[in-house]
């Protein structure tokens, strides 16, 4: 086969030209990946010896689909020899092999997460520190941070700068944990998964015949992905490539979206200046999408100062506005995006593998999973547990299941002792076999331990128990007199579940966090909606509904044609003949998590959305709720001003005005968000008075939301069959039947935007239109 006649001209130039530094910037959808297989495989057919090809990858998956490719081309014996695959993979068989130098056995363990985890939990209980201040996961992050930015335990020691950050998180002596947490892998032969990053660059930096040794072996160094790679992975690339030179660096300033894992986008900016002599090669043709996807992608993201000059283009078909979607509330929001899934699938023949929903948190899933069940649209969860498979969602629902069920001993096992009460595995062991032996359960033993300790108990953990029986009793009590999310808040805050997770800062804390938000939000809007349709909205009716939903499907995830669920981060890579970007609002998308927001962090916000709109091949969606339940809070919420930065000739607008430009930061002003660091701003946006009926959209705007802060029903005994009414939250609607008695009146309505609903009328305020 002639592998240079599948290629076009800028890609052809990428992959002929193999000598020297080269910049290869690649557009979305551009053929990267081919690009950086075929130069290999080129390589390779005008004679370089596989063992001097070095091809570092992120993923193992992205290096054993090229090393395929290239086998296919030059053959299987020659392509078995190549040095490719992930940083982690490669760095690691250099340091087997030059172990020794460093101290370490040639066949050094490498920790995992977890592993790391649990030899750091020893460590703080043996310094004597409070778990709870030196959180595990918080200690392990500030420790991975450190050996990216390659600074050791003694540098992390000395370092004014992060020792006064500890201080200030009440964590001072993270510096002593960290040095011994150093001793303790070294002493077990170990190595957790960033110190492959960190004790490369240490064997370079001390052994320079051993660097020099892999430099000369090494004739070609090629990079995918370039813009993802931290301080570490950029050292360890310089440095190898510094006697031949020939390397080549593949990625897309556009798409650098991971600065939380300490992706540094300045080293794709910085190349240039890294490498005089340099060679850019610009991929600019998009085979994956339309032309108004594509076009539309780039009127965003042109927005961006920091950025490598391109222009992005496709010849593909002209393809469909990007319709925008405007719902009332959140939960609405579902509805419209399964309702869109549903007709266009039936109408267009797509498969329900065709379609992807893209959120900005996972918090979002929720809304999307309950609306794609209620359709019997099936799903999967990419990257993660469904929503209510989550550790955090079911341990709370493990207390609300035995609140309602004493006897159910799996949910008292998961949570008897989280959050942290004192009551350890030994204990809840003797305490089963108790149950076992007078075969009743687990909590029937626990609740008669004051009088008949069967576990034996000492009197410490005697009391620890009876104040876990005191608080389970007490919920059960108001179990059954208060409504839904009234029980599921104290529930959640009285067993201290909310503080636990409010502590832990790390961004996996903070998702954990939100889920529990999320999870609240959901229950408030059922207790909402069963005492509007005069339904029982107690806890035990929200866990039998709920039971329904986390029902888990038996049929094998390959065999399923499902529709995809992600957030944005895990889409990258990815694409699908129609993706729905969702939640796109002010303070969701671009997020406003936790703190004040820099330029260059809402600069990564907008590279975000740029990422999940060059996903879809056919079909764009942007989604927005005008309201949105926070911590059981209706507040009300403001589209992304990412809605008005893409041109509108590439959009489909919703008929009504929903936008306040006026709401969003002008130039100047910050932009809240404290996960990232100083007050920042943002570059100029459009004005009310530059875009053409803005003004006109701003008044019809306040005006409705002073209609939805003063709606008031009409008589309940003036509603009759047939008539159109308006409820404040269903919007407008026809009732289809009215039965019973004053006060007592029900009416079945027949919502344009959400459905049937069987409403109380003395509580559902509906308004004859």
């Amino acid at each position: 086969m002639n592998y240079l006649e599948e290629l076009n001209e800028a890609q052809r130039n990428a992959v002929e030209n193999t000598d020297g530094p080269s910049l290869v910037i690649a557009g979305a959808g551009s053929g990267k990946t081919r690009v950086l297989t075929y130069r290999i495989a080129h390589l390779l057919k005008q004679g370089a010896r596989p063992g001097s090809i070095l091809s570092l990858t992120f993923t193992n998956k992205a290096a054993r689909e090229m090393k395929e490719r290239i086998a296919s081309i030059v053959g299987q014996q020659t392509a078995r020899y190549l040095w490719m695959g992930t940083f982690h993979s490669i760095f690691a068989r250099i340091l087997r092999t030059e172990s020794e130098v460093l101290g370490y056995p040639s066949n050094f363990t490498i920790y995992d997460t977890a592993d790391s985890k649990s030899l750091l939990k020893a460590i703080i209980k043996e310094f004597k520190l409070d778990d709870k201040t030196y959180k595990p996961n918080v200690v392990s992050s500030r420790i991975s941070a450190a050996k990216n930015s390659l600074i050791t335990p003694a540098a992390y020691a000395q370092n004014a700068q992060v020792r006064e950050y500890d201080m200030s998180i009440r964590m001072p002596r993270i510096a002593e944990i960290y040095k011994e947490y150093a001793r303790r892998c070294f002493l077990a032969g170990a190595m957790d998964f960033d110190d492959l990053l960190l004790k490369t660059n240490i064997l370079f930096r001390d052994h320079k015949d051993i660097l020099k040794k892999y430099q000369e072996r090494f004739d070609y160094v090629l990079v995918d992905e370039y813009q993802d790679t931290n301080f570490a992975q950029y050292l360890i690339v310089k440095n190898l490539a510094a006697t031949h030179k020939n390397l080549c660096v593949v990625g897309d300033d556009a798409q650098s979206i991971y600065s939380f894992r300490g992706a540094r986008i300045e080293n794709i900016l910085n190349f240039q200046k890294d490498y005089p002599e340099h060679q850019v090669y610009k991929l600019e043709q998009n085979y994956r999408s339309t032309q108004t996807i594509v076009n539309a992608a780039n009127s965003i993201i042109q927005k961006n100062k920091r950025q490598l000059p391109k222009t992005v283009y496709s010849e593909n078909d002209q393809g469909n506005k990007i319709k925008v979607f405007s719902a009332l509330t959140d939960n609405e929001e579902g509805y419209l995006v399964a309702n869109e899934i549903s007709e266009t699938r039936m109408r267009q023949h797509y498969k329900y593998a065709d379609y992807a929903i893209l959120y900005r948190t996972n918090a979002q899933s929720r809304i999307f999973e309950e609306a794609l069940r209620k359709r019997n649209i099936p799903y999967k969860i990419y990257g993660g547990l469904s929503f209510y498979q989550r550790k955090e969602i079911k341990d709370l629902l493990s207390y609300f299941r035995l609140v309602i069920n004493p006897k159910d001993n799996e949910a008292l096992k998961r949570i008897i002792n989280y959050p942290a009460r004192g009551i350890g595995a030994t204990t809840l062991s003797k305490l089963e076999q108790a149950a076992l032996d007078n075969g009743v359960s687990i909590f029937e033993i626990i609740e008669q331990s004051g009088t008949n300790n069967h576990a034996a108990l000492n009197k410490g953990l005697l009391s620890k128990v009876q104040q876990f029986v005191a608080l389970i009793l007490q919920f059960q009590e108001k179990a059954v007199l208060n409504d839904a999310y009234e029980m599921a808040s104290e529930i959640a805050t009285q067993t201290n579940i909310i503080k636990d997770l409010y502590k832990d800062q790390t961004p996996e804390g903070l998702s954990r966090f939100e889920n529990i938000q999320e999870l609240l939000n959901g229950i408030q809007e059922f207790s909402i909606n069963a005492r509007e349709e005069g339904q029982p909205n107690l806890l035990a009716n929200y866990m039998e509904d709920v039971a329904l939903l986390t029902d888990q499907d038996s049929e094998k995830e390959e065999d399923m044609d499902k529709v995809t669920l992600m957030t944005v981060h895990s889409s990258k890579g990815l694409e699908f003949k129609n993706v729905f970007i969702v939640g796109v609002e002010e303070n969701l998308f671009p997020s406003s998590q936790f703190g004040n927001i820099t330029p260059e962090a809402f600069e990564e916000e907008r590279r975000l959305f740029y990422v999940a709109l060059t996903r879809a091949e056919e079909n764009a969606y942007l989604s927005f709720a005008k309201q949105r339940y926070r911590w059981g809070k209706l507040d009300f919420c403001n589209p992304s001003r990412f809605i008005t930065e893409v041109d509108e000739q590439y959009l489909d607008m919703p008929d009504e005005a929903d936008f306040n430009f006026d709401e969003l930061p002008t130039e100047g002003q910050a932009i809240q968000k404290q996960s990232f660091g100083k007050t920042g701003t943002v570059g100029r946006r459009p004005t009310t008075t530059d875009q053409p009926g803005m003004k006109q959209k701003l008044v019809q705007l306040r005006q409705a939301k002073q209609r939805s802060q003063n709606f008031d029903g009409d008589d309940p005994r003036d509603i009759q069959t047939g008539m159109m009414v308006e409820h404040q939250r269903f919007g407008k609607g026809k009732v289809l039947q009215v039965e019973g008695s004053f006060p007592n009146l029900k009416a079945t309505v027949f919502f344009q935007n959400a459905g049937q609903k069987q409403l109380l009328l003395k509580f559902a305020k509906l308004k004859i239109v």
